[in-house]
Order: C-alpha cells, then structure tokens, then sequence
C-alpha cells in the first residue's frame, strides 16, 4: 500500500491522450484523456481487453512515446518538458522496465546484463557489479551470476530482467505482462518476489496483466476499456 511522507505522486497523469494515424486518412483514438495518480510504494495493476491501449499507456508511463495531448509528471515533474538527451538521462535513472519478453543481451551475462543500466547512469564497473551482484543475490541467482541467457531457464532470466529493472533503484517500475510466458508454477514465484521487492524498496510498480492471480495481489486494479480507466472492484471479471 502507499508509502507515507511523500506529498508529491510518485507518477501523475492528466488528460492523456494518444491516438495513431491509420490509411486513407484515418485516426485511431487508443487513449480519451486518461488520468492517474500513484503514490510511492504503491502497486497497480492494468488489466483489460488485447488491444485497448494498455501497451501504449505503459510505453507513454513510461516516456518511450509522447502523448498527443495532455501531461506525465514523474516526482511532480514534466518529463516531456526536458530535452531528448535529458529525458533519456532521466528514464534510465527514474524508471525500470520488465517486458514480457526478458529483451537480455544473450552475448552477457545475468550479471553483465543486471550491471548495463548502473553502467549507461555512470556507475563505476565495480559499483556496477556490486549492485546488480546484490541484487541477483535477493533474486536467489548468486549461482547463475556468470550464465548467459542461453544457460537459464525461463523463470531466472525473467528474475534477471526484473534485477536489471531495479539496480539504478528507479522511482517506478513498469511491467508488462512480466509472467505471461511462464508456467502457473514459475509465474506464481515471480509474483511474490514482485510484489516483496515493492515492500522492501519501497517502490512504485505498474503492472500490466491479464493474470488474475497477479492482479488480485496488487494495491488497486484498474481497467483500460474504451480508452478510459476505471477502478476494478473485486467482485467485477478481469480480462
């Protein structure tokens, strides 16, 4: 649940909106002035129908893609107001990223991958490695350190991209549909380290999902339906 002794949100959304051009002229409208606000510490679920913008509203959370319209402050600031080398500069610090697909380097490995963040932020190599070291540690992979992403099974370097998301200790968290490739089993393990490491770090975690069970474990869900979010109680059906 939300952290106190924070009187700024740690993200705010207000009024965004996005939409893409499409043939013959055409505009597809995916967000109809959506806005949010999330609290330090918090963890929140998306959840909603394949295609209604969920991806696109993580990405804009994100700062991978710009609104049409409206504003995305992070810690109280405009993030779209920075120029493009600072925003860059700034996602890297601020904000960590797990995807569906884990995206390592296959050529490194779990701790080469866990440490490039830290590196890109300006971290010492040895800095670098202590933290992404300490981290694996956490996610019990101390003995999978030095294995590629080809050597781990699918489980650990999804926890490897979930340690790579945390070691420059970003304010926010995004998540895609982190477990959607993992057996019941493994994704179950997952959401409870997820969920233990927003207690721990005190950080604020959005995660997109279809997965009930991972859901029904976070502070809020909300639904994206109609480019629109709306509060999901627990009695409602999530898709």
């Amino acid at each position: 649940m939300p952290r106190p002794g924070y009187d700024t949100p740690a993200l705010t959304l207000r009024d965004v909106r996005k939409g893409y051009a499409t043939g013959r002229g055409g505009y597809l409208s995916v967000l109809k002035g959506v806005s949010l606000d999330l609290q330090h510490g918090e963890v929140v679920a998306i959840v909603g129908e394949s295609g209604s913008g969920k991806s696109t509203l993580l990405h804009l959370m994100g700062t991978l893609d710009k609104p049409d319209a409206g504003q995305v402050l992070l810690n109280g600031e405009n993030v779209f107001a920075l120029p493009d080398a600072q925003l860059a500069a700034f996602r890297n610090s601020h904000i960590g990223f797990v995807f569906q697909f884990h995206h390592l380097l296959p050529e490194f490995s779990a701790l080469e991958n866990v440490a490039m963040p830290a590196l890109i932020g300006g971290s010492s190599k040895r800095r670098a490695c202590e933290l992404a070291q300490a981290l694996l540690g956490q996610l019990a992979l101390t003995d999978r350190a030095h294995h590629r992403p080809a050597e781990l099974s699918g489980g650990e370097q999804q926890r490897v991209a979930v340690a790579r998301a945390l070691v420059n200790s970003p304010d926010l968290i995004l998540a895609d549909e982190p477990t959607g490739n993992l057996d019941a089993r493994t994704a179950d393990a997952l959401h409870q380290e997820i969920i233990r490491l927003s207690r721990s770090c005190n950080q604020t975690f959005v995660l997109v999902t279809h997965n009930p069970v991972l859901a029904a474990a976070c502070d809020r869900v909300l639904q994206l339906d109609g480019g629109e979010l709306r509060p999901v109680s627990g009695t409602e059906v999530i898709v």
